[in-house]
């Protein structure tokens, strides 16, 4: 273990052997940090807040945070981080609002610059998060997705895999995995042909999310998408499984989308 004599760690935090910590960092009481954590010179790591194995934090990164929503009532509401995340300069993640919610990220994920994540949010595996990336309560994020920088996602979205989001967007309604949202309110640009390839998709499954990404700006209704899902798409492959699953959990509507 290697700390830093300016560093200050609070009687209670638990860090493996080998964690590192920087100069004017600070862990709080009910910390917990695991094996290859790197801690940079003024960062924080606070509140009821465990994380896995090699995560590198950044300096001034803030981590651990009470939650900004103002229905907080107090306790100990928890944040769980995985292993192999990185957080860069100024990014702010925070605890839940209450006990039984706690907010919680994956494995393998880049937070840039001064991006936020709030209260209860989940986020999945191997997303990349561009600078100032703005990320509300409750929002739910799965794996192997980018999201363009100065972008703001609205409380309770739900982004599938494999997506992409342009820089400067807002997204407020639900992005279905494989597709590309884009702008003001966000609307689909496309689908992520590129970020299929690189991962390993099939042709078949590519063009499978070449179909249902024209059906979704057919402005077909929400009800009538997966009628012409099952039509159009190989209804055994896992697009159309990813796709109709997400479709099932949606709560606030997909992007370009009538309800």
């Amino acid at each position: 273990m290697s700390i830093h004599p300016t560093a200050i760690i609070e009687k209670g935090a638990k860090l493996a052997s080998d964690v590192t910590v920087g100069a004017y960092a600070y862990i709080g009481a009910q910390v917990t940090i695991g094996e290859g954590c790197s801690i940079g010179h003024h960062a924080t790591v606070d509140g009821k807040t465990t994380l896995g194995k090699k995560n590198k934090l950044h300096p001034y990164a803030y981590i651990g945070g009470p939650t900004q929503d103002l229905k907080f009532a107090g306790g100990s509401p928890e944040l769980f981080i995985g292993n192999d995340n990185t957080f860069r300069e100024f990014t702010t993640v925070n605890c839940g609002t209450v006990e039984a919610i706690p907010t919680r990220i994956g494995n393998g994920n880049l937070f840039l610059t001064y991006t936020h994540v709030a209260h209860e949010c989940d986020i999945g595996h191997h997303n990349i998060f561009s600078n100032s990336v703005q990320i509300a309560g409750h929002v739910t994020i799965a794996d192997f997705n980018v999201v363009g920088g100065l972008t703001g996602i609205h409380q309770f979205v739900n982004i599938g895999s494999y997506c992409m989001v342009g820089g400067a967007s807002g997204l407020t309604k639900d992005l279905p995995p494989f597709m590309i949202g884009q702008g003001n309110h966000a609307v689909l640009a496309g689908f992520n042909k590129v970020g299929m390839e690189r991962a390993g998709f099939s042709q078949e499954e590519i063009e499978d999310a070449f179909r249902a990404f024209k059906i979704f700006r057919r402005r077909h209704t929400f009800e009538n998408i997966p009628k012409y899902l099952q039509e159009q798409l190989n209804p055994e492959g896992r697009v159309f499984k990813m796709l109709v699953e997400f479709l099932g959990k949606s709560k606030r509507g997909i992007v370009g989308v009538e309800k």
